[in-house]
């Protein structure tokens, strides 16, 4: 952040500082809201050929906005990351614009660039519970595979992030049949908890050879640290290739899977927003794939004049 004026690189520090406390914004958006805001203010810098003070930066314009935005293009970067970036920025600039009271309409009526968006990819019924089945075969330490296949119950089972997974603490165990669980933007939850998820989770504490206490991690990496992601996201990926699954059955797949099979089985969406702990009922919706068969059965069976 050399380039950036001790004024502007004070602001950022602050904006950052009120996502994280005020508005409850998850370490990893904070850090990446961190990152692209710093990238756009180097650009100005560079772009102006002046260090950006507080002033500097009211007055960016919208031809301004159009070069940060094509030389962001040029460098790679594609137009889904460019949207996230630009959200970032905007995010920024209507703080700013509000305490520093300047017009920020030129960045705020920046336009996102068109993208399509990925529509989650789930896992049929039958590979997700052969992937349960698989996972325990990935270590040549048994304890890592009851781990890894408890953390991948919870997802399946509960529908739970990885990070909500990995988060659980010794005092969470033995899991009771409900959790309270804190979600993306320090927002609570109920979450009922299936008898397979509690089995898998005890299994794996009979076999875990560390100490687990209250106030320590419940998961537990090969050196008895807490497990990170990307061990998951190995053993799943290995698994993966065994069954010949694609790509996209990856270990979030697997709680996409929980909203589609609930659905599909006669879940009520607005049930399974709250299981997900989503803000948002279109969310929701383009987690679960309900395929055009199972609608017009329902269709036929509840409309009155079906």
């Amino acid at each position: 952040m050399s380039l950036i004026s001790p004024a502007a690189r004070d602001a950022l520090e602050t904006f950052l500082a009120h996502q994280r406390s005020i508005k409850g914004a998850a370490d990893n958006t904070v850090l990446a809201y961190g990152g692209d805001i710093t990238e756009f203010l180097t650009f100005m810098t560079d772009h102006s050929g002046q260090t950006q003070g507080l002033g500097a930066l009211a007055r960016i314009t919208t031809r301004d906005m159009r070069a940060w935005m094509a030389r962001t293009r040029s460098g790679g970067v594609g137009p889904r990351s460019l949207a996230r970036k630009l959200s970032a920025v905007k995010a920024f600039y209507k703080w700013l614009s509000q305490r520093e009271g300047f017009e920020p309409t030129a960045v705020l009526s920046t336009r996102a660039p068109k993208f399509t968006k990925k529509l989650p990819r789930p896992l049929a019924e039958e590979a997700a519970r052969d992937l349960l089945e698989i996972a325990p075969l990935q270590s040549t330490q048994p304890w890592v595979g009851l781990r890894d296949t408890a953390v991948l119950t919870l997802l399946w089972g509960c529908g739970l992030r990885i990070s909500e997974a990995l988060s659980l603490q010794g005092s969470d165990a033995p899991l009771p049949q409900v959790m309270r669980i804190t979600g993306k933007g320090g927002k609570e939850r109920i979450v009922p908890v299936i008898d397979a998820a509690r089995d898998a989770v005890d299994a794996y504490i009979a076999g875990c050879p560390y100490d687990l206490p209250d106030d320590g991690p419940l998961f537990r990496a090969i050196r008895g640290g807490a497990l990170a992601p990307r061990a998951i996201q190995k053993a799943m990926a290995s698994a993966r290739m065994q069954l010949g699954l694609p790509a996209s059955a990856t270990p979030h797949a697997m709680r996409h899977s929980f909203a589609t099979h609930l659905l599909n089985a006669g879940g009520d969406l607005r049930a399974i927003q709250e299981l997900l702990g989503h803000a948002s009922l279109s969310t929701t919706q383009a987690y679960t794939a309900v395929d055009t068969a199972r609608l017009m059965d329902v269709y036929a069976r509840a409309h009155p004049k079906a």
